[in-house]
């Protein structure tokens, strides 16, 4: 499961195809990083009304998976809404990112967390 935050860019239409398939996509614009990302989902089936309450700008917090497949030789990825929501007032974007299971920090420790001061000498081990 993954989750990310952004603005509601485009609402694609419903989509019918000859199998009884239906699917719906749509683009959320993600602040998290330096450069804004415009991310492509897609609902499918009984799904694809969970966007009608939305509207273009709104802010919306977007779960989903990745799904993967090959086709022909060639790879096609896929970010498969599950959930769609407005955004939280004061939440902040927050890049796909793995569920955590535990409540261990996410920051990076430092070098100095790594090693303790005694454990470090200059001479070389030849």
């Amino acid at each position: 499961m993954y989750e990310t935050a952004g603005k509601l860019k485009w609402i694609g239409t419903t989509q019918s195809f000859a199998s009884g398939f239906t699917k719906r996509e749509f683009v959320v614009t993600t602040a998290a990083d330096k450069y804004p990302q415009d991310l492509k989902f897609e609902v499918v089936k009984d799904k694809c009304p969970l966007l009608d309450p939305f509207e273009l700008g709104q802010d919306v917090q977007v779960n989903f998976d990745i799904r993967g497949n090959e086709y022909n030789g060639k790879y096609f990825v896929n970010l498969a809404c599950w959930k769609i929501q407005a955004a939280q007032a004061g939440g902040s974007a927050k890049e796909p990112s793995p569920r955590q299971t535990n409540n261990v920090s996410s920051s990076e420790p430092s070098p100095s967390d790594l090693r303790g001061d005694d454990d470090f000498d200059d001479e070389s081990p030849f």
